[in-house]
Formats: C-alpha cells, sequence, structure tokens
C-alpha cells in the first residue's frame, strides 16, 4: 500500500459481493475504487510452484496441500487450464461448500484495505437483506465479515446492499427511493423514505445462475458464459447464435422474477408510508450492465398496474461501484 493510502484516515466503503469485492474511499470530491475478483483456484503445493508464483508476483497462499490463488490472478489461471474459478461466496453469504471460503475472503479484504491508518478506523460493508430462507447464514457470514475487519484493526458496520445503493445514487432525492442491486448470487432492493429502509428483500437469482444455466443447455463453461456475457451480450432478443439466445431465456427469467417479487413486497405491506410525490427507482450492479437490461426491465415494470409513483426509471452511471460507493457515503454521513 502506497504512503497516501496508509495516510487516508476516512472511512472506506466495502462492497463484499459474490463475484467481486469492491474498496471505494474519498478522494478530492471524487471516489477512487479498488476490486478483487471473488474467487480463487488450487494448484498443488511444490516449492517450486510457489516459488515461481512469487516471482511473477502472483496473489496467492500456500494452505496445506494447495497453493490458493485467488483475486483477478485466479481468472487469468483458470483460462489458461479451462477449469472454473471457485467462489468463496455462493447467494450473497460465504460459501458453506467450501473449506477456503473465509481463508480467501479475509485474503481478498485484506489486500484491498491494508492496515488501518489509525485503530478503529471505519468500514461500512455491504450485507444481504434479510431472507426466512437464508436467516442464519445472513447471521454467520455478517458476523465473520465484521471479525475480520477487527482483525485488521477496522471498526466494520453492515449495511445492507439495496440500501448501500440509496445512499449512493439518491442523494438528490433526499435518499427516497427504490435501490436495487442485480449481483450474481443475489438481486438486493430497498425501498427507503428519506434514507430510512421500508421494505427490504432479496431475490435469489442473479447473474451466476444466469451463467450456470446457460451454461448447461450449450455445454460451454459457466466461467466462460460470464466473460462472453460480460464482453459482448446484448439483450435484444432471440438471434440465431445459441450462446445469445440462452443468456437472453434466463435474463429475461430473472428480470420477470425480480419485477413480480417487486410488485407483491410492496403491494403487501401494511405500513407502507403516504408518499406524496413519485420516487426514482435504480439499477445497479453487474448483471444489470447488458445493453438492453434497462428497456427489459422497465417493459417488464410497467406491463401492470405498479403500487407506487415512479418518477424515473434509471441504470446507475457506475454500477459496478454503485453499493461500494453507496456504503462509503453512509459511513461519511
Amino acid at each position: 500500500m502506497s504512503k497516501t493510502e496508509q495516510e487516508y484516515t476516512q472511512p472506506i466503503g466495502l462492497d463484499v459481493g459474490t463475484s467481486r469485492i469492491v474498496a471505494a474511499r474519498a478522494a478530492e470530491r471524487k471516489y477512487a475504487y479498488e476490486a478483487e475478483l471473488n474467487a480463487f483456484i488450487t494448484l498443488p503445493y511444490s516449492k517450486l510452484a510457489e516459488s515461481l508464483l512469487e516471482r511473477e508476483n502472483v496473489f496467492h497462499e500456500a494452505r496445506g496441500a494447495d497453493i490458493v490463488v485467488a483475486g483477478n490472478d485466479a481468472q487469468k489461471f483458470a483460462e489458461v487450464f479451462h477449469v472454473e474459478t471457485r467462489r468463496p461466496m455462493c447467494n450473497g453469504v460465504l460459501n458453506p461448500q467450501e473449506p477456503h471460503s473465509l481463508a480467501v475472503v479475509r485474503r481478498i479484504i485484506g489486500k484491498l484495505l491494508g492496515k488501518p491508518a489509525v485503530e478503529g478506523q471505519k468500514v461500512y460493508f455491504s450485507v444481504p437483506a434479510e431472507s426466512t430462507e437464508r436467516e442464519n447464514a445472513i447471521a454467520y457470514h455478517e458476523a465473520s465479515i465484521r471479525q475480520i475487519l477487527t482483525e485488521l484493526g477496522y471498526d466494520g458496520t453492515p449495511i445492507e446492499e439495496g440500501l448501500a445503493v440509496v445512499f449512493g445514487e439518491l442523494s438528490n432525492c433526499n435518499y427516497t427511493g427504490i435501490g436495487i442491486s442485480c449481483g450474481s448470487g443475489l438481486c438486493n432492493v430497498c425501498l427507503a423514505v428519506l434514507s430510512v429502509p421500508v421494505i427490504t428483500f432479496s431475490v435469489p437469482r442473479g447473474g451466476d445462475y444466469i451463467d450456470s444455466q446457460a451454461a448447461m443447455v450449450t455445454g460451454e463453461l459457466a466461467t466462460r458464459m460470464r466473460v462472453k456475457k460480460e464482453q459482448a451480450f446484448v439483450l435484444n432478443g432471440m438471434s440465431g447464435d445459441r450462446v445469445q439466445n440462452a443468456l437472453t431465456v434466463y435474463y429475461e427469467e430473472v428480470i420477470a422474477g425480480l419485477v413480480d417479487t417487486l410488485r407483491a413486497h410492496i403491494s403487501a405491506a401494511q405500513r407502507l408510508p403516504k408518499l406524496d410525490q413519485a420516487i426514482p427507482l435504480v439499477l445497479s450492479g453487474g448483471s444489470a450492465m447488458p445493453r438492453g437490461f434497462l428497456e427489459h426491465f422497465a417493459k417488464a415494470l410497467h406491463a401492470k398496474d405498479f403500487p407506487i409513483r415512479l418518477a424515473e426509471v434509471r441504470m446507475s452511471a457506475d454500477p459496478l461501484n454503485s453499493t461500494a460507493r453507496g456504503a462509503l457515503m453512509a459511513a461519511l454521513c
């Protein structure tokens, strides 16, 4: 970490996402971001392999019989060996099926944050919205991330991901509106009024679901499917390309499920605040980035009457960093 970063004493925003972990810092009325892929692969341990990785400055750690290559370097090695990267997180929380999950997340967070400039430096970190299906898993996940930050010397405070989007995107509306983060593991939603969360929930289908389902019907690796989706995919209907068609089918399924769940939660709310004006809805997250997503989402949203008047439906100007930026803004308030 550079001298400038070591002297940074203000709070930090941390997006602990299933696909990426992003740290946000304030920098002269702007924001600076650092990100690492939240993934890893393992290689059989040998002194030669370890020395070669150190020589090439590859982000890794020896753990027993394995060498764990994590972060952005994991994707590079996965491409070389034509294997899937492994995820320390699944559906927005630590992956119980991966024995290396906690250690990998700890290493990535440590790399992004470094040592605090002052003891107890504030870090607001994202967590999924509460869910009856994953309540215990979320509690364990939140406690684990907080413990990692404590061990590093930081004072960690959780913030739900949807609320972080509200903080990051809706300051001009007095933090009133709907923030949606379409991530890899989940889609997190928050309706907030004057920064107070009124309705929060998550939908357990996101980018990973799209990748795995599309890979299954095309015979591709999910990792390759994700790369193709991020590089060239456009949500503009069916075509003669089987990968395009598969991604389109599952994107439309995820969008329909998200809109239906959003409509149902708002309609079922018994004590919804009286809103005198129409409110904005903003989309963020990597899974919302393909061209055509906003148009398909808005079309699904307007297909039936919506319980709340919406002033606009828009995409974040920086969807990959929206949650980290919102966590930082909440920490600075």
